[in-house]
């Protein structure tokens, strides 16, 4: 059998070639006649798939959460632990696509990370945190990571590993002590004490202290 002249038109390759042009070429690149060039058609033929330019964007950002991969180690024991690698996996992700940044803010997969959030209760639950913080601790790390991953993926590549990186030492001399002062000298490393203290702030706000 002759294979097609152009590429299969599907669900799945419209969300990937999107993927790749937003990676490529930017957010305002991937407009639904780009799109549709990809797979010689005409921009109509997407609307056989999805509803709208949105419904791709919303599909774009779910492929994305996918990525992240689960830390290994689920011992409530070390429950703490197990967050901290959860949101630095994420943010690391988000970072591997910076133009997606700005679409997770609009379409953060809800669905797709209910049943993440749903372990990650249960982990707390097991860890005998109280649950009146849960609820604290699950909405503040997405708040937190997307919102982080979002400031970082702003700047320009060479800017996004250290802290403060447009920091002007002859005008900023409080900041620069601070930044001098500061044991963790990459942004991944900064980010991930943030949620620790985080953590640790939810806890103390229910009156416990982690292990």
């Amino acid at each position: 059998m002759p294979r097609p002249s152009s590429p299969l038109l599907t669900r799945e390759s419209v969300i990937a070639a999107a993927l790749r042009i937003i990676d490529a070429e930017g957010l305002s690149a991937c407009s639904t006649p780009r799109l549709a060039r990809e797979f010689g058609v005409r921009a109509p033929s997407l609307y056989h798939h999805f509803a709208d330019r949105a419904d791709i964007m919303a599909e774009v950002a779910r492929l994305v959460v996918r990525e992240t991969p689960f830390p290994k180690d689920r011992d409530p024991a070390h429950w703490m632990d197990w967050f901290v690698e959860q949101a630095v996996n994420f943010r690391r992700t988000i970072l591997r696509h910076p133009n997606v940044a700005p679409i997770l803010l609009e379409f953060l997969p809800r669905d797709s990370l209910s049943a993440l959030y749903d372990n990650a209760a249960r982990l707390l639950a097991e860890a005998g945190v109280p649950v009146e913080v849960h609820a604290l601790i699950l909405d503040g790390l997405e708040t937190l990571t997307v919102g982080a991953a979002l400031i970082t993926a702003t700047k320009t590549p060479e800017k996004r590993d250290a802290p403060f990186a447009a920091l002007d030492r002859s005008t900023d001399a409080a900041l620069a002590a601070a930044v001098d002062a500061n044991p963790w000298p990459t942004t991944e490393q900064l980010f991930s004490q943030v949620v620790r203290a985080m953590l640790q702030g939810a806890l103390d706000n229910a009156g416990v202290r982690a292990p």
